[in-house]
């Protein structure tokens, strides 16, 4: 498989931007979330394992939402773009908490 030429700076900010909205909006599934950090880092699935020590393996199941990450292995991952994992209220439209 040919690698991917490096994205640009603007490339990575935009990218960045993008995925911190997406994220804010909601609905976002971590195995997309996982995805398009390391896209938007411009890293393989390879130097993304490395960069986050975990194995090929584990980005692959991960992305491919067949993994249970850790609550560690995502605060590692997410740090780099000021995200941590916890809890969140999956419709939060339909939650009212006077009811």
């Amino acid at each position: 498989m040919p690698r991917l030429r490096p994205p640009s700076p603007e490339e990575i900010r935009e990218r960045r931007r993008a995925l911190h909205e997406d994220i804010e909006a909601g609905g976002l599934p971590v195995a997309d979330a996982v995805r398009r950090m390391r896209e938007a880092l411009g890293m393989t699935q390879a130097d993304f394992a490395r960069a986050f020590r975990l194995t090929e393996r584990q980005v692959w199941e991960i992305e491919a939402g067949k993994a249970n990450p850790t609550l560690a292995t995502l605060n590692r991952i997410g740090k780099p773009f000021g995200f941590q994992a916890g809890l969140v209220l999956l419709h939060p439209r339909r939650h009212d908490p006077t009811s």
